[in-house]
């Protein structure tokens, strides 16, 4: 056999050489095992996950992000809690579910010293993170609070505030979330009481509100379905999120619905990105919760849900739209916490609203 040339040998090296590089550039790129995308498993919210900005992670992490979704806190619980290792690598539970899932030993420790884009996170979220305040298993994603919205075109005259629920001129033409706390809290804040209470004598007239004034008058009670029903008109009024209602509108109609939280406060809600016990993309999930808090990202969270700044500072320096309720309304409201002990009274009068006619 002959031996090669030297053009032949200058071709095989470089050949060598560019396939070097290749590979450390697919695996600078999130390549995992085999030579597939390395994927980060996250699971949040319904109508909560800009599009664009996890496009623009994927792209410049080089990995693949999958989504799950969930209606209610008591289902993402659930999933977790049954499955020690449930595969996500992110979840975002409200801050009451923080400290439960805290104190059971369901969330990594988060590694702050990686995040260099925490400082953008608000006096207003720090001090109402009072379950984690240094941040130690959850960064805050975004405080706000359930409203009500009205189909102006079919609902004239009507009471702006939790009360609207008690009005029989629109009776199997509304609907409220089917969340526990969301709609006692409602109840509660309506009668001047504390969204937390303790107090069984108090929690019994709310329960006697909804029961009686409000329940009658709605369809059903609807977590999921709410936004939905609203849009085609099967609703004229509904307790829910606005991002969820205005998700399901035309923007050319968005003038004929009077969206709005209701004076005198009433549940607000802080939800947080969590790393679950053992995740497996640990360092990934680090990287997606910086991402998220680079104000110029977080303003494409504003602009996509017409959100008001209540976690990131500087993002409303990038923000293009104008959110659907203030910062200054939501200081009437009050967190939703921990019940503790006393989740058994609220189960007990929250199983009586929607289980005894």
């Amino acid at each position: 056999m002959s031996k090669p040339t030297h053009k032949i040998l200058i071709t095989t090296l470089m050949v060598i050489v560019f396939t070097a590089l290749l590979v450390t550039a697919c695996s600078k790129e999130g390549s995992g095992k085999g030579g597939a995308k390395q994927k980060l498993y996250v699971y949040n919210w319904s109508y909560y996950t800009p599009d664009e900005v996890i496009e623009s992670f994927e792209k410049e992490f080089g990995v693949d992000v999958v989504l799950d979704y969930f209606a209610s806190n008591e289902e993402m619980y659930a999933k977790l809690k049954a499955s020690k290792n449930s595969g996500y690598d992110l979840v975002f539970p409200s801050g009451d579910y923080v400290s439960i899932m805290m104190a059971q030993g369901m969330l990594e420790r988060i590694d702050t010293s990686k995040m260099d884009n925490l400082v953008y996170i608000t006096d207003f979220a720090r001090e109402k993170s009072t379950y984690d305040p240094n941040m130690e298993y959850s960064v805050p994603y975004y405080l706000g609070a359930s409203g009500i919205a009205v189909h102006t075109k079919m609902v004239k005259n009507y009471e702006r505030s939790w009360n609207i629920f008690a009005d029989t001129r629109y009776t199997d033409r509304m609907v409220m979330m089917d969340d526990m706390r969301e709609v006692l809290g409602d109840a509660l804040a309506y009668l001047g009481y504390s969204v937390n209470t303790k107090d069984a004598a108090q929690l019994k007239e709310a329960q006697q509100l909804v029961d009686k004034k409000w329940k009658p008058n709605l369809v059903k009670f609807d977590a999921e379905g709410f936004a939905k029903a609203f849009a085609s008109g099967e609703y004229w009024i509904s307790h829910g999120y606005a991002e969820a209602i205005f998700e399901e509108i035309n923007e050319k109609e968005w003038g004929e619905v009077d969206f709005f939280l209701p004076e005198g406060g009433g549940p607000m809600y802080i939800d947080a990105m969590c790393i679950p016990k053992g995740a497996r993309n640990y360092e990934l999930a680090l990287a997606f919760i910086n991402y998220i808090h680079k104000p110029e990202n977080y303003a494409k969270l504003l602009d996509r849900f017409h959100f008001p700044a209540s976690v990131n500072t500087e993002a409303d320096t990038y923000r293009t739209t104008v959110p659907f309720y203030t910062i200054e309304q939501l200081k009437e409201y009050e967190l939703k916490e921990d019940l503790g002990s006393s989740l058994v009274m609220y189960n007990s009068a929250w199983e009586k609203i929607r289980y005894v006619n």
